[in-house]
């Protein structure tokens, strides 16, 4: 086999490892990837938008490493990990379950958006226990992933991690009317993600958002169960040839935050550049991935269908 032929091999061999941690499926159309070319409609979003341009980047890889560790951090949402989530004997499932919710309400019409939100409402349903909000003498508290407080926490620290790994490493965000910047732009468009969850308010700009962030401060903590977790979501057992890259995720997460999130996790920023060794894996991940995703391609076959129809 010639050198190029053995690279090609290499090349395809990575692709499938990565597009199944991510989706599923090795070739990165599972069924419901599928989907996005079916719908009468744009979806909540569209070409051009801000959400479009965040949330189909490559630098989402990372971000949705910073917002796994940042949820631990809620008692509540650590309860609900530890006590319903398969993170633990399934890292890759729960992971390819985020990024399928994620990518679906991005890329998806309407229909099929409002359905894959029912579809993990339902899922939450079950998500229900006790856990101890602060001191061990203080009364067990119930929980269930529908309390507000819950659905605010995950939508915000997704928003957060989202912009924060763009700013990094994406491309400038293009602003909307009367002013508005591109991140104010992004959190205003992407509240429509919490409202489909059940959040009554989201934020709607970068202050409103640092604000919420604010706001959960005092519900914060970190004990032994968050440790637990952040020592397997930090090194989790995946495949080995995705270790290395999985390591230079987190530390480039850990490097968008801020120090006070960072001592919160019991965390340290990395003593070595990693936002700029962040920056070339994330480079080679779509070199290796080619091109635009399988998921856009497809939204963009469906709004493509639909002007034809019009015309």
């Amino acid at each position: 086999m010639s050198d190029f032929g053995s690279l090609r091999g290499i090349r395809q061999r990575y692709r499938s490892t990565m597009l199944t941690m991510l989706s599923g499926d090795p070739d990165g159309e599972p069924d419901w990837v599928k989907q996005m070319s079916t719908g009468e409609d744009a979806g909540f979003f569209g070409p051009g938008s801000a959400v479009w341009l965040v949330n189909g980047g490559i630098p989402v890889i990372a971000a949705g490493v910073g917002a796994l560790l940042m949820q631990t951090l809620h008692p509540g949402a650590m309860a609900g990990v530890h006590d319903h989530s398969r993170y633990a004997s399934d890292p890759l499932g729960r992971l390819s379950g985020t990024v399928r919710w994620v990518v679906t309400t991005t890329f998806g019409a309407t229909a099929t958006v409002k359905a894959e939100s029912s579809r993990v409402l339902k899922l939450h349903d079950r998500v229900k226990g006790d856990y101890q909000p602060g001191a061990v003498a203080e009364k067990a508290k119930a929980y269930s992933a529908h309390d507000d407080d819950l659905v605010g926490w995950v939508h915000v620290i997704f928003t957060d991690a989202f912009l924060r790994a763009h700013r990094t490493w994406g491309d400038e965000i293009p602003g909307g009317s009367d002013g508005e910047s591109g991140e104010d732009r992004y959190v205003r468009e992407w509240a429509q993600a919490g409202i489909l969850m059940g959040m009554a308010h989201p934020p709607k700009s970068v202050k409103e958002l640092e604000q919420a962030l604010e706001d959960f401060q005092p519900l914060l903590r970190h004990d032994e169960r968050v440790k637990e977790a952040l020592r397997f979501l930090t090194k989790p057992p995946l495949p080995l040839g995705t270790r290395l890259p999985y390591q230079i995720l987190v530390a480039g997460a850990l490097s968008t935050f801020d120090p006070r999130t960072r001592a919160t996790l019991g965390l340290r920023r990395p003593w070595w550049p990693a936002i700029t060794v962040t920056r070339v894996l994330l480079w080679l991940v779509a070199v290796v991935l080619g091109g635009e995703s399988t998921s856009r391609k497809r939204a963009m076959e469906r709004i493509e269908r639909l002007s034809k129809n019009v015309a």
